[in-house]
C-alpha cells in the first residue's frame, strides 16, 4: 500500500492536485527573509502560527514563481507531496502546503545550515566565505554519516527508492544534524552536477551505480551506491566525484568497475564503508540497516534516542529484513536510462589502489589536484 501510494504521488500526468488535510490557511503563514532559490522559486526563512495564532514555528517555505506554468506548480506540490508520507527525525519533515491562491507554498521543517554540500566546502581550510572554520572532525563526520544511514534505512523500509542520494540533498539542521532533503527540489539548483544523456533528461551521473548507468535499474541497492560517494564527498570536503573526468568518461568507466581511490587522509573505517557500497554485484553491498549497524559504535549515545534505527518500528524491520533476502520494490517510476544495444557489460577488476591513511583524526581529503581512480 505504501508503494502505491508514493508511484500515485510520484505520476506526473496527475493533472490535479487536490487541497488534504495538510493544507494550510496562507493566514498562518509569515515569510521572511530569502535563504536562497529553489527549483521553482525563492525560498524563505518564515514562521507557521496554529490556527488562533497563538503559537509559532519556524520554518523553511519554498514558493512557485507567479508567472509558473500550471503544470509546474502541480510538479511543485507532487514532489512536495512525497513527504507526506514519511515521519522520522533523519528526513526532513513536511508541515503544510498552500495550495489555494498564489504564490503556491509548501512549508517545510527549517534546516538553518542549508545542504550538506554547501556545509561542507564551507568548512575547507581555503574557504573564503568561512575563514575561521576548520573541517569537521572524524567523530562528527561518522556521526552525520550514521544520521545519513539511518534516515536511508527509514525510506527503504517504506519501500521508497531514492535515485538521487547526495551530499546536495542532504540538508544540515542548526545542531548539525542531518537529514534526507525533500526530494526532487534541488535539481535545478545544482543543475551543472547532472548529465543530460539524449532525450532521457538529467541524470546524476557521478553519483550512479553500474546498474543504474547500463539498464535504468534503481533499487536499495543503487541508493547504496550513491550513499559511498556521499561518504566521498564527506571524507573531502565535498570535491567533485570523479574529479578531472568528462561525464560521459564517468558513466563508461563505473559501468566497466572502476570505481574512486581512497582520498587524500581519508581515515580507514570510512574508505572501507565506501568499498562495500562500491561493489560491483548489487546484492553484496549493505543494507541501510547494515550501514547504521557498522557505524553506530562510533557515535554517542543519543543517537538512540532519535534514530529509526532503535525505534520500535527499526527494530520490527530489522527483525523483518534479518529473515529476508529479497530486494525492495522499486517505488519511483522508471525512465529508460540504459546505453544502447551494443555497449557490452564488463566484469570488475581487482583493485589496485594502495593508497593508507596517515592516521589523522580529520578526514579532511580535500585536495585540488586531480582525484585517482582505480577498479574494483
Amino acid at each position: 500500500m505504501q508503494s502505491l501510494l508514493l508511484q500515485s504521488i510520484l505520476n506526473m500526468s496527475q493533472q490535479v492536485y487536490e487541497p488534504d488535510d495538510w493544507e494550510v490557511p496562507r493566514s498562518c503563514v509569515e515569510l521572511l527573509g530569502e535563504i536562497g532559490q529553489g527549483s521553482f522559486g525563492m525560498v524563505y526563512e518564515g514562521r507557521l502560527f496554529n490556527s488562533d495564532g497563538t503559537t509559532q514555528q519556524p520554518c523553511a517555505i519554498k514558493t512557485v514563481n507567479v508567472q509558473a506554468a500550471d503544470r509546474d506548480r502541480i510538479e511543485f506540490l507532487n514532489e512536495a507531496s512525497v513527504m507526506k508520507a514519511f515521519n522520522t527525525h533523519h528526513v526532513v519533515k513536511l508541515l503544510g502546503v498552500v495550495s489555494q491562491g498564489q504564490p503556491t507554498l509548501v512549508i517545510m521543517e527549517l534546516m538553518k545550515l542549508g545542504d550538506l554540500k554547501s556545509y561542507l566546502r564551507s568548512h575547507r581550510p581555503d574557504s573564503l566565505e568561512n575563514p575561521s572554520a576548520t573541517p569537521p572532525s572524524l567523530k562528527r563526520i561518522l556521526r552525520m554519516a550514521a544520521e545519513i544511514a539511518d534516515g536511508m534505512a527509514y525510506l527503504a523500509a517504506k519501500k521508497f527508492v531514492h535515485r538521487d542520494l547526495a551530499a546536495r540533498n542532504c540538508m544540515v539542521a542548526e545542531d548539525l544534524t542531518v537529514k534526507i532533503g525533500d526530494f526532487g527540489m534541488t535539481r535545478d539548483i545544482y543543475e551543472t552536477e547532472y548529465y543530460r544523456k539524449g532525450s532521457k533528461g538529467l541524470l546524476p551521473v557521478r553519483w550512479m551505480a553500474p546498474e543504474s548507468l547500463k539498464d535504468g535499474i534503481f533499487t536499495s541497492y543503487s541508493d547504496a551506491w550513491s550513499y559511498g560517494v556521499v561518504l566521498y564527498e564527506m571524507a573531502t570536503l565535498a570535491s567533485q566525484p570523479y574529479q578531472g573526468t568528462f561525464n560521459d568518461q564517468v558513466l563508461r568507466y563505473v559501468i566497466e568497475g572502476g570505481i574512486m581511490e581512497r582520498p587524500e587522509n581519508c581515515p580507514d573505517k570510512l574508505y572501507s564503508v565506501m568499498r562495500l557500497c562500491w561493489e560491483h554485484k548489487p546484492s553484496s553491498r549493505p543494507s541501510f540497516i547494515e550501514l547504521v549497524t557498522l557505524l553506530q559504535n562510533d557515535i554517542s549515545a543519543d543517537f538512540q534516542s532519535v534514530s529509526f534505527y532503535h525505534s520500535e518500528e527499526g527494530i520490527d524491520y530489522r527483525a523483518q529484513t534479518s529473515s529476508e533476502d529479497t530486494p525492495l520494490r522499486i517505488s519511483r517510476e522508471i525512465e529508460d536510462f540504459s546505453l544502447s544495444d551494443d555497449e557490452d557489460y564488463k566484469e570488475p577488476r581487482s583493485s589496485t589502489s594502495s593508497k593508507v591513511s596517515n592516521g589523522s583524526t580529520t578526514p579532511n581529503g580535500y585536495v585540488p589536484q586531480q582525484i585517482v581512480t582505480t577498479k574494483c
